[in-house]
């Protein structure tokens, strides 16, 4: 990417997908035990020799030791734990939560503050033997090592807390549903991620840019994007929303020039920068993912080998709550400053409502608990405010409603069913059937 097209957010997108990697979190905790050294050489040379020579450097030797032998046990402890919750996870509920898993902040935390422990300790016996550290002034180095103790045992406590949750169905949903909701109210807050909303036809003589790859679309990067566009007088529509798959060759944006002298090479070579492909989908951008990843959940559980109708009908509740967030990306009153050379497609809520709910009500179909709270849930989104929401949910509960109805031989369980759909959507189906 050229250099000149890192705007600001675009250096604080880049880096917080980097802040949620391990081996980051790692460094910068190893970075840090260098830090805490040499502050420790640097006051040293500032406390009064009555004070500094409290201490023998036996006392600081012993510390270290604990630090240097107990660090290395517990942090290969906590990595066989979150192998071990990983492939759990994985196996229980649903592949897809493994990512959310190994970006678990207090387990990264938790993990770097262990191994820049580790590292402090070796550093500090080594600069002992070198002779760095002194015998008779070693009460700084004390009470940064007992600093750096204390440390360690406030993140062993909230380690062991997190341990009693960490894996567990609970928690699993919970972060589905935090990060799904954190993605959805980005995404609403700055609605099209910035640009204007794609609602019509693309003009005619638009020129395409083709993917190179195949691929999911990860991330976008709009304002890098709209800088290179403005200098060159194009406009830049999105055929694709993120965590679309384009294969190779595929259309992935269309481009008008305003100007005849524009340079197309470098709007491509823009394009291409700014989209981000990947073989994996990912939370970051695109909230529907995080529908989809909660709907595979309630899937799982309704499988005969797990049999568990209370999953679905608690993520059915969440999905529910996350949906309630919705609203309206084209709505004209935005307080943001528009990208107003791109054009990006706004989410549409027939297809958030099925990403949710579609798998879990067909998996589902014959469960009479499942297909009440699906249509009591439904009932709701239909009172939204919105009302592209509002008919979405209408559209689907008629839909579902039918389709549990003809599965569920038994005519009271139909009944069931039926009475918990509000009295529009049964008159619907009833006219459907007729």
């Amino acid at each position: 990417m050229d250099l000149s097209a890192l705007t600001p957010r675009t250096i604080l997108r880049r880096a917080r997908s980097y802040t949620r990697k391990l081996w980051v979190r790692v460094v910068i905790m190893g970075l840090m035990s260098f830090v805490a050294l040499g502050l420790t050489q640097l006051i040293e040379g500032f406390v009064p020799d009555e004070i500094a020579t409290m201490l023998h450097g036996d006392a600081a030797d012993r510390l270290l030791n604990i630090i240097a032998n107990a660090m290395l046990a517990v942090t290969t402890f906590s990595l066989t734990v979150m192998v071990s919750v990983y492939r759990a996870s994985s196996t229980q509920w649903t592949p897809r939560v493994h990512r959310l898993i190994l970006e678990d902040p207090t387990t990264q935390n938790t993990l770097a503050v262990f191994i820049g422990a580790y590292v402090y300790a070796l550093v500090a016996i080594i600069l002992r033997e070198l002779g760095v550290y002194v015998d008779d002034r070693a009460f700084v180095l004390f009470l940064m090592t007992v600093l750096v103790l204390a440390v360690i045992v406030i993140y062993l406590i909230r380690w062991v807390l997190h341990l009693q949750t960490f894996g567990s169905l609970m928690d699993v949903t919970r972060q589905i549903e935090t990060v799904t909701v954190s993605g959805f109210r980005e995404r609403l807050q700055n609605p099209c991620l910035g640009a204007n909303a794609l609602t019509g036809d693309i003009p005619e003589g638009a020129e395409k840019v083709l993917a190179t790859e195949s691929g999911y679309i990860q991330h976008v990067y709009p304002e890098a994007l709209h800088q290179t566009a403005a200098e060159q007088g194009a406009r830049i529509y999105f055929l694709r929303n993120i965590g679309d798959y384009v294969f190779i060759n595929e259309p992935l944006v269309a481009v008008i020039y305003d100007k005849q002298d524009a340079d197309s090479e470098a709007v491509e070579e823009a394009v291409r920068d700014c989209i981000v492909l990947g073989d994996l989908r990912t939370y970051d951008q695109d909230p529907r993912f995080g529908l989809v990843v909660m709907g595979e959940v309630a899937s799982k559980a309704l499988s005969p080998g797990v049999n568990d109708p209370g999953t679905a009908i608690d993520v059915i509740g969440r999905i529910g709550r996350i949906l309630s967030l919705y609203k309206d990306e084209e709505a004209k009153d935005r307080e943001d400053e528009v990208l107003d050379a791109l054009y990006f497609p706004p989410l549409d809520p027939g297809d958030l409502i099925e990403d949710g709910f579609g798998a879990l009500a067909r998996d589902g179909v014959q469960i009479v608990e499942v297909q009440q709270r699906l249509q009591k849930a439904l009932s709701g989104l239909m009172r939204h405010p919105d009302a592209g929401l509002s008919r979405a949910a209408r559209e689907a509960a008629v839909l579902h409603l039918r389709r549990a109805v003809q599965a569920i031989p038994f005519g009271p369980d139909q009944d069931r069913v039926l009475a918990s759909a509000c009295a529009e959507v049964r008159a619907a189906v009833s006219k459907a059937d007729d």
